[in-house]
C-alpha cells in the first residue's frame, strides 16, 4: 500500500472561536485566538496507520502540511512534496500554517496522483518516488475536499478525508480519524461519492445551500459518513415540549446552551427570541446570556447546573463534531446532554455519532441515549 497524505493546517480554526468555517477568515480566526484542530487529527489517523499499515509506504507534504506528523509517528517517506516551491529540508523553518492556501494542497495532490495507476505489484517500502499513490488522505473540511477531487480530476487516483472542518457536508470522509486509517489499510474496492461545499459567507447569515463541487474515488466501507441531508417533517410540537421544559427551569439558575440548526432553532423561536444564524446561542432564566456564543464565551457563561440542547446532524447522525465545534469537549464535560430531534430525521439515520477531538470523550458518550422526538415522546438511539 502507497498513500499519500497532506494536512490543511488552518482547517476548522474558526469553528471554536464562532466564525461557522475558517474560508477566508483565518487572520480573524487567529485575532481570536484560535487553535490548529488539523494537525492533532493527523497526528491521531497516522499514528492509527502506523498500527495496522506499519510497512505502508508513504508521501507527504512539507510542513506545515503534514511531513513532521508522518515522521513523528515512524515513517520515512518515500518522497515529501513541497508546495512552496523549494527543496523540502529538514533544516529550512517551514512557512507558517496561515501562509498555506488551496493552490499548495492542490500541487500536493497532483504530486501525489502523477499519471496512471503506476506499476502492477508495487507496494510498502518498495513504492518509487514517481509512482502514483494508491490513495490521497487528506485532512481538511469540505474545501479541502473540493480542492483535492479537482486535483484528482481526470485520474482513478481514490481519496479519503479526516474531518477537520466545521461543516463537512461531503460523503468522502471517515467518521473518525482512525477510522480513515483503518480504511485505508484494508480497501479492496472504491465507488463515486459526492463532494459537496457551501457559500460560508452566506452559511454565517443563516443560509444553507449545500453545492455540489465533484464526485470523487473513495474507498468502499462501513466507516465512511453519508452527504448530509435535510429531514423533512414538523418540529413544532417537539418545539413547543421542549421550550415548555425549558421555561419550568427559569429562576433556577439553569443554563441552556442551545445548538445550532434548524431544529434547535425552533426551540428558540418558541422561547420567543430571535435565533442566531448557525449559532450557539445560551439561555438561563428566561432571557439570553450569549447570542451566537464562542468556546470562550460558553464556558464563561455556564454555572452549577448546565444542559446542552442539540440535535443531530440529517442524513449523519452526528451530535457533536459537526457545524458546532463551539461546543469543545471542554463544555461537554460540564453539561447534562439533551438530544432532540424530528422522527423523520431519526428515520434517515442508522446510529448517532460523535467526533470531539476526544478520543476518550468519544468512548464515554458512546452508547444509548434518550432522543426527544415529540411534545411528550421519545426514542432510544445508541451512539456508535
Amino acid at each position: 500500500m502507497y498513500v499519500g497524505i497532506v494536512v490543511n493546517p488552518v482547517a476548522g480554526m474558526g469553528g471554536r472561536v464562532g466564525l461557522k468555517g475558517t474560508d477566508g477568515k483565518v487572520a480573524e480566526a487567529v485575532e481570536r485566538g484560535a487553535e490548529p484542530r488539523a494537525p492533532e487529527r493527523a497526528k491521531r489517523m497516522v499514528d492509527r496507520l502506523a498500527a495496522v499499515a506499519p510497512d505502508a509506504a508513504v508521501s507527504v507534504a512539507a510542513d506545515p502540511m503534514g511531513e513532521s506528523v508522518v515522521r513523528e509517528a515512524g515513517f520515512d517517506p518515500v518522497r515529501v512534496v513541497d508546495p512552496f516551491g523549494g527543496e523540502a529540508s529538514a533544516s529550512a523553518a517551514p512557512p507558517e500554517p496561515t501562509a498555506t492556501t488551496a493552490a499548495h494542497t492542490a500541487a500536493v495532490v497532483r504530486a501525489f496522483a502523477g499519471t496512471g495507476r503506476g506499476k502492477e505489484g508495487d507496494g510498502g517500502s518498495e513504492a518509487a518516488d514517481d509512482d502514483p499513490v494508491d490513495l490521497v488522505l487528506f485532512v481538511g473540511g469540505d474545501g479541502t475536499a473540493a480542492d483535492v477531487a479537482d486535483a484528482l480530476e481526470g485520474t482513478d487516483v481514490p481519496m479519503l478525508g479526516v474531518p477537520a472542518g466545521v461543516k463537512v457536508y461531503s460523503s468522502v470522509f471517515a467518521v473518525s480519524p482512525e477510522d480513515v486509517a483503518g480504511v485505508a489499510a484494508s480497501f479492496s474496492r472504491t465507488e463515486r461519492r459526492e463532494v459537496m461545499d457551501i457559500d460560508e459567507d452566506a452559511y454565517r447569515e443563516g443560509e444553507v445551500n449545500p453545492t455540489l463541487r465533484g464526485v470523487a474515488h473513495v474507498p468502499v466501507a462501513d466507516t465512511l459518513q453519508s452527504s448530509k441531508q435535510t429531514a423533512s417533517g414538523t418540529v413544532e410540537s417537539l418545539a413547543e415540549g421542549v421550550a415548555a421544559d425549558i421555561r419550568e427551569r427559569d429562576g433556577e439558575g439553569v443554563t441552556f446552551v442551545l445548538g445550532p440548526g434548524s431544529t434547535v432553532g425552533a426551540i428558540k423561536d418558541e422561547l420567543g427570541f430571535e435565533p442566531s444564524p448557525i449559532g450557539v446561542d445560551v439561555w438561563r432564566d428566561g432571557e439570553v446570556i450569549v447570542r451566537d456564543a464562542t468556546e470562550a464565551e460558553i464556558l464563561g457563561a455556564l454555572g452549577e447546573e448546565n444542559v446542552i440542547v442539540v440535535s443531530p446532524i440529517g442524513g449523519q447522525g452526528f451530535v457533536f463534531g459537526r457545524g458546532n465545534p463551539q461546543i469543545s469537549p471542554e463544555v461537554i464535560r460540564r453539561c447534562d446532554l439533551r438530544v432532540v430531534a424530528s422522527r423523520a430525521k431519526l428515520d434517515d439515520v442508522r446510529a448517532l455519532r460523535v467526533d470531539t477531538d476526544d478520543p476518550d470523550l468519544d468512548d464515554e458518550l458512546a452508547g444509548w441515549v434518550r432522543v426527544r422526538v415529540g411534545k411528550f415522546e421519545t426514542r432510544m438511539m445508541k451512539i456508535v
